[in-house]
């Protein structure tokens, strides 16, 4: 037997609704385990407040305090949040689990199947967004999308999902999800399949190629200052700007103290733990503190991956740029002229294990929606770039009286409008 979910994620629901939900994961040790569940409890809707985790390299405990986003309205399942987190730590009867992995191993050998949800309803304002928020809710993650709007007032989405409850093999998961969304859409629904993906959804991983042009402005991180002239994107900036990060060796005899400092944002410890995980660096102390005046202060005690300091100011420098990057800059957002259109593109990096950002598409289609602009086409893809691959959200926008879009204020607003929403602001 292993150990009872009870003992390894435990769960402490406040009595005042206003205070934070205490969650504990007592578990053995895996590299990137912070990410992963720091990413699990992002695809839940949530923010982390203040969190303390230790590990020894084979065992860890960690302790996170959570509020829902300001941007997720559902209800949080805590049973359906415990039972993920849960399923992503190793199993205590895997004695040798960390150095197995560590080897080459992953620690799951099966992959999620991904599934063709095709939707055909009558379009109205909100539509794509009411749609991602009944998949948010149901546990699928939406891995491509595409969305097409004929010409006499209907809308086509293809939506190729995975199930995070890994039930979508069964009829009666199928069969639920169907009659769910038929349901919640009402009359807009006019019908609604949802099946195995087949060879078109390998067709749909790549876009069609951005200009060089629009391509080196998005994904070139000293140009993102170039994102929007905005007064209010420029108040952001200078408030990101003042995020620093310091090395401290003399603290510790074993470990790299890494203190950061910079503004509040929605996903900010996930940003930092996936760094880690990319970056191959490991934390064996941290402590996420509680905002104070809209500001977060972090220390980080680390090594290298052979276990020693990181003591080369080359590599104390790379490490400083990168971590400064992420938080500044995790997001990349444009608004640029498609032909005749106007399409918003949404840019944010891929982890190496190859997953995308959590909630993405939610967040930006409730921006959206919020300012009442209607969405003619979305899609979902991945972008190459030198040194990293992006996930990279394209929607073609309909005009409107409030926001023409021929207007560069216009365009700024909107922008900074799904900014915010997306750093939580």
């Amino acid at each position: 037997m292993g150990i009872p979910s009870d003992d390894v994620v435990l769960i402490q629901l406040p009595n005042d609704p206003t205070e934070p939900t205490v969650v504990t994961v007592n578990c053995p040790d895996k590299p990137g385990l912070g990410c992963d569940l720091c990413r699990a409890i992002l695809e839940f809707g949530l923010s982390i407040t203040r969190a303390d985790f230790s590990t020894d390299g084979r065992w860890c405990y960690m302790v996170f305090w959570l509020v829902p986003n300001v941007s997720n309205s559902s209800k949080i399942d805590w049973e359906s949040l415990k039972n993920r987190l849960f399923s992503m730590c190793p199993s205590c009867l895997v004695p040798f689990f960390y150095f197995n992995y560590q080897q080459g191993g992953n620690g799951n050998s099966t992959h999620s199947l991904v599934y063709l949800l095709k939707l055909c309803c009558l379009d109205r304002k909100g539509l794509l967004h009411d749609v991602t928020k009944i998949l948010s809710e149901l546990e699928f993650t939406i891995q491509r999308v595409k969305v097409m709007t004929t010409p006499d007032g209907r809308v086509v989405d293809l939506f190729f999902v995975t199930d995070e409850m890994k039930l979508l093999h069964t009829k009666k998961r199928r069969d639920d999800t169907s009659e769910y969304l038929i349901a919640v859409l009402g009359t807009y629904c006019i019908s609604c399949e949802l099946q195995l993906a087949g060879p078109e959804y390998e067709s749909l991983k790549a876009l069609p190629s951005l200009p060089p042009a629009v391509a080196e402005e998005l994904f070139t991180y000293e140009l993102a200052d170039k994102e929007s002239s905005s007064k209010k994107f420029k108040s952001d900036l200078m408030t990101l700007k003042k995020a620093t990060v310091t090395v401290d060796n003399l603290l510790s005899p074993a470990h790299t103290l890494l203190q950061i400092q910079c503004v509040d944002q929605k996903g900010l410890f996930y940003d930092i733990l996936r760094t880690s995980k990319d970056s191959d660096f490991q934390i064996a102390y941290g402590r996420f503190s509680s905002s104070v005046k809209g500001y977060r202060n972090l220390d980080l005690f680390i090594r290298q991956a052979d276990g020693k300091k990181i003591v080369d100011p080359k590599h104390q420098n790379a490490l400083c740029s990168r971590l400064k990057e992420e938080m500044l800059h995790p997001f990349r957002l444009m608004m640029v002229n498609r032909g005749p259109d106007t399409e918003l593109l949404v840019a944010n990096p891929v982890e190496l294990s190859g997953k995308g950002r959590p909630r993405v598409f939610y967040d930006v289609t409730l921006a959206l929606k919020m300012l009442g602009i209607c969405i003619f086409s979305a899609e979902i893809g991945r972008h190459s770039a030198p040194n990293r691959q992006w996930e990279v959200y394209r929607f073609l926008l309909d005009d409107s009286c409030e926001f023409p879009l021929a207007s560069s204020q216009s365009r700024n607003q909107i922008v900074d409008r799904v900014r915010r929403i997306l750093m939580g602001w």
